[in-house]
Order: C-alpha cells, then structure tokens, then sequence
C-alpha cells in the first residue's frame, strides 16, 4: 500500500499522508522515498507548488521528523514551493519545541482544499 496519496489540482501537487501514526523504521523509510520523489515531480511542474497534508496523522516519530527536514531542503534546491497544511494540535506543538515552524511553511490557507 502506497505511504501517500496524490493529486494534482489548481496547479498544485498536493501529497496526502495515509498513515495515522508514523513509527515504524521501514515505513518512514518508505514514506520518505515517496515524498522525494514527489518533491521530483513538483520540480518538473510549471508552478512548482507541493503541499503536503497531514489531516489525520496523530504521531509521529523523530526519524519522520527528520524526513520531513530532509523533503524541506529537497524542495528548496529543486525551486518547490513546499508548504505544510492540516497539522494536528500534538504535532505543531512537536513543530514548535523543535522551533520547526520556524523551518517548516505551515498554511492551511495557502492553496485551499475547498471550495475549488
């Protein structure tokens, strides 16, 4: 089962996450291959726009963390506009401690999922 699901609508490539909890070593391997790969194909595109949503994940671990960090600075050589939406009260509060906010463009107003 693909770690993601994927859309492109209004110019935007937008990266669901399907996973409610991340912790397992494989599957954060897996979901980061994925998200490298779309971060690729955001590059390719002409407005070069990603969002990923993180609408019902709850958890997840340090080392998804780090992947998150890693598709950051993918998106920042590749010319992506890379923005973060949905993110649960627990996890932006992980965003805040880790001063990741401040890293991380997070917007749930960016490129609205309604109303399209």
């Amino acid at each position: 089962m693909s770690a993601l699901q994927v859309e492109e609508k209004q110019d935007v490539l937008r990266v669901y996450l399907t996973d409610t909890k991340i912790m397992d070593e494989a599957r954060i391997r897996e979901i980061g291959n994925e998200l490298m790969e779309k971060a690729d194909e955001a590059a390719a595109t002409e407005s070069k726009n990603m969002l990923l949503n993180f609408q019902g994940v709850s958890f997840m671990s340090s080392a998804m963390i780090g992947k998150l960090v890693m598709l950051n600075k993918r998106a920042k050589h590749n010319q992506v506009n890379l923005k973060f939406c949905r993110i649960s009260p627990n996890l932006l509060e992980v965003f805040k401690v880790t001063r990741l906010n401040r890293v991380f463009d997070i917007d749930d107003d960016a490129w609205p999922e309604h109303g399209e």
